[in-house]
């Protein structure tokens, strides 16, 4: 089961997590004066695909920093399945877990029970990717029912700088049946 919340163009839900290192942070809000946010849904600790993913991420930071845009990866886990996870990542943005099911379905992710992993404590998430702008509304989104389906960090990058850049003032992609059902309304 998804949510249409999340959808290209929605408000992203105010969803606030426990971030490793303490606190909670709200997800959708950039810090550290950059003004877009990215939110990485990753698997967990039991996905190696995982692993490679958040690595790749660690590496195109610099590129989404200088776009303006904050970068937060988030899953189910618990605080320290978390941890062990970043240690093999040693990651250089912010790590929410705990992620929970009610969460899960206001996002639209899709969702997997234990048996569709090895060493999984629980149902978890499966892969998501969201983009948030300035106002809090989605810009870009990806979600996946499998870990081998995610979107390329660099074109995420480089759509960005178009999004905000030569299209900032086009509507947002995949509006145009809402547009439609406003003028029809």
């Amino acid at each position: 089961m998804t949510s249409k919340k999340g959808a290209a163009g929605s408000v992203f839900p105010a969803i606030e997590l426990p971030v490793l290192g303490g606190g909670r942070r709200e997800i959708s809000k950039p810090r550290n004066g950059l003004d877009w946010m990215l939110v990485v849904v990753y698997r967990g600790k039991h996905c190696p695909l995982c692993t490679t993913y958040l690595n790749e991420l660690n590496s195109a930071l610099p590129d989404f920093k200088a776009l303006g845009v904050d970068v937060i990866a988030i899953s189910a886990d618990s605080e320290a399945r978390a941890a062990a996870h970043m240690t093999q990542i040693s990651p250089a943005f912010d790590v929410a877990y705990g992620l929970s099911i009610p969460q899960m379905l206001e996002l639209g992710l899709h969702i997997s029970g234990p048996r569709n992993g090895i060493d999984v404590d629980g149902p978890f998430a499966e892969p998501g990717l969201f983009v948030i702008d300035e106002t809090g509304t989605v810009q870009i989104v990806d979600t996946s029912n499998v870990p081998f389906s995610r979107p390329n960090l660099e074109w995420i990058a480089k759509g960005i700088g178009f999004r905000r850049g030569p299209m900032k003032d086009a509507p947002i992609n995949g509006t145009y049946v809402q547009t439609l059902r406003s003028e029809h309304v």
